[in-house]
């Protein structure tokens, strides 16, 4: 049977035992979710969100936090199994990667001096974590620009249940890998809290590019992070929370010249500084939310080559970008039925980038960018209603209104009916539209054209989703349709490149998932993904053709895992994943077929008291020899075990 068959069987057969399953007590207004600006519970939003909680995260020791997005249902993260340190790309309802916005705690994360903005999710360490919520289809209404797809909400640890926590978690595994996290944390019960962690990875790592030849003599690609991480809050009045936060990574990493090509002199230095404030006053029946943000990378790459490879002797380029994001918002709660959310936000980006060259043609410099001149800044208005709980009936209606300083305005809307039953049964509608704003690169870099739009996005959502004490099931269907897509255009006759708004993306999908708790000991999860889209573009006899979009994304991926407690003090799970062929464009030649892969992991812990556990984790045990990229080495089978403690 073919892996795509068996997907399709798989899910289909874990869906009906999901209609059938038997009822218990748990309800569906018992969790409660922030990425809607504000706690909900569950029976309150009809959006498609997916909770990641500390418990999950706590049985996930020895993964990366891209490992763990890549079992979740609708993401596929290309580079997740790749050498420490590779960029990683969030396709979400396989969408670009540019169209996910990362949050850390409701704000939203760019890097102004990349390509297309994206935040890279290397930079978070996954002890330092409380919990992840991934909000599904459009939401730029309540997050602006890259909301296309839907955001990944990343909460941060900020509260304590005792004056000291400290916390040591230590591993080692394959590739020569060392991991090291100490934290120090606490609250005085008064609203006072504080968090001081620090955290370190070590990797010789692996050759990046694949050898081909078989040769074996591609040097190995290591990574080192450092990661500074602080927070402190307290309570001036009963009703006034003030929080400060601070995080501080260093990334060094080897880096190869692209596929199938080695360079032993490639190396690249990412500095990120995120720091800001958070204020939030209770009113009566509502709230009142302040928050500032400054985000700072700044990136080294240099090729200093000692064995040269292509032409160039040497290269070296410096991308600095600055951040700054403001807002303000309250919500208000107008009797048993009605909730408002209004709110403002603004938001500036400036970048410094220089690149230069030494080649078998001579001497090269790029015209460098300023932070002077390749910024911008955006002013938004936004507003959301609620109307809940109408004999189970709800629906949020919700606007935004977004001023740019090159293009002007632009607008965005959302529409979410849903209806709730016995706070079990939801059904749920999403009709929403959606930006992705220009970056800095694209309007001021040598090929930048300062007449870009944004592309804007329809997106359509339904499904059902139910959930008791010991099931949770979920159906949805998706499409979005992306106008006006960048699109890196080189005119045929003079041969003059530029970043345009030509293209059109069309996509769709199914995603179903399943939790079972079928005893105290016994836990099953399982969920599968279907997504499928064309692109189009204008040709030169001025007509639309259709093309493949899933390139780097495959079109069939399951995950499917059983967690097992045979004792108090001892826990087990497995976890296979599936995914289906898919393709990498090439130059003039046909797409390059990437094979469909499984891979099989095993992951234990043992709690030898109550403050201390050692754990163990095995990726690929099967030693599946598989690409994500063409012409990127991903790990072999490779295991990391370690030890954590609490006190």
């Amino acid at each position: 049977m073919s892996l795509k068959k068996l997907i399709i069987l798989f899910s289909t057969t874990v869906l009906a035992g999901n209609i059938i399953a038997q009822d218990t007590s748990k309800t569906l207004n018992e969790i409660v979710i922030t990425a809607t600006k504000f706690p909900v519970k569950q029976t309150e939003t009809g959006k498609v969100i997916t909770v990641i909680t500390q418990e999950q995260l706590q049985k996930s020791f020895g993964k990366s936090l891209p490992e763990v997005l890549n079992q979740q249902v609708g993401i596929a993260i290309n580079g997740a199994n790749n050498t420490p340190g590779t960029n990683q790309s969030v396709y979400l309802r396989g969408a670009s990667s540019s169209n996910t916005l990362i949050l850390l705690d409701g704000v939203p994360l760019y890097d102004a001096s990349g390509i297309s903005n994206e935040f890279d999710i290397n930079n978070f360490a996954l002890n330092n974590i409380e919990r992840i919520e991934i909000l599904k289809g459009s939401q730029s209404t309540l997050y602006g620009s890259d909301a296309v797809a839907g955001v990944i909400n990343i909460i941060s640890k900020k509260t304590f249940n005792k004056p000291v926590n400290f916390n040591l978690n230590l591993s080692a595994g394959s590739y020569h890998t060392y991991k090291g996290l100490a934290s120090l944390s606490g609250s005085n019960g008064k609203g006072q809290t504080y968090f001081v962690s620090y955290s370190n990875l070590n990797s010789k790592g692996f050759s990046s590019a694949y050898d081909s030849a078989g040769n074996n003599n591609f040097d190995k690609d290591g990574f080192k992070q450092n990661v500074f991480q602080l927070s402190y809050g307290f309570k001036p009045v009963t009703k006034l929370e003030i929080r400060a936060y601070g995080k501080y990574n260093i990334n060094l990493a080897d880096i190869d010249a692209g596929a199938f090509a080695d360079d032993k002199d490639y190396r690249y230095k990412n500095r990120n500084l995120i720091a800001g404030t958070a204020l939030q006053y209770q009113l009566k029946k509502g709230l009142i939310k302040f928050n500032y943000n400054y985000n700072w990378f700044d990136r080294d790459f240099t090729d200093d080559s000692t064995s040269v490879g292509g032409f160039a002797a040497y290269q070296k380029g410096n991308y600095t970008g600055k951040s700054h994001f403001a807002e303000l918002f309250s919500n208000l709660q107008f009797g048993k039925t009605l909730e408002l959310l209004v709110g403002v936000d603004y938001r500036k980006n400036a970048t410094d980038q220089s690149y230069s060259s030494i080649s078998f043609f001579g001497p090269y410099i790029s015209p460098a960018l300023s932070a002077d001149t390749a910024k911008t800044n955006q002013l938004s208005g936004y507003a959301s209603l609620v109307a809940k709980n109408i004999q189970g009936f709800n629906i949020e209606l919700g606007g935004r209104w977004n001023n740019h300083s090159l293009y002007g305005n632009n607008f965005t809307y959302s529409f979410n009916p849903f209806y709730v039953l016995h706070k079990k049964y939801k059904w749920f509608a999403n009709i929403s539209s959606g930006y992705k704003v220009p970056s800095l690169y694209q309007l001021y870099a040598e090929f930048g054209n300062k007449n870009l739009q944004p592309e804007v996005s329809t997106s359509l959502d339904g499904g059902l989703q139910y959930l008791s004490d010991k099931i949770n099931g979920r159906v949805v269907v998706f499409k979005r349709n992306i106008k006006k897509v960048f699109f890196f255009y080189t005119d045929p006759i003079t041969f003059k490149s530029l970043y345009v708004n030509e293209d059109k993306q069309k996509d769709w999908g199914i995603e179903t998932e399943l939790a079972l708790q079928i005893s105290d000991e016994l836990s099953l999860n399982t969920n599968y993904t279907f997504v499928d889209g064309r692109i189009y573009t204008l040709n030169l006899a001025a007509k639309d053709t259709g093309y493949n979009n899933l390139y780097k994304r495959p079109a069939h991926t399951f995950n499917f895992s059983i967690g097992y407690q045979p004792l108090q003090k001892l826990y087990i799970s497995a976890h296979v994943k599936g995914v289906s062929k898919f393709y990498e464009a090439q130059y003039a030649a046909p797409d390059f077929v990437l094979k469909g892969y499984y891979t099989l992991d095993f992951y234990s812990e043992y709690q030898f008291n109550k403050k201390g556990k050692i754990f163990a984790d095995l990726q690929n045990i099967t030693d599946q020899k598989y690409f994500d990229q063409k012409g990127f080495t991903t790990k072999r089978f490779n295991f990391n075990a370690g030890l954590n403690i609490n006190l």
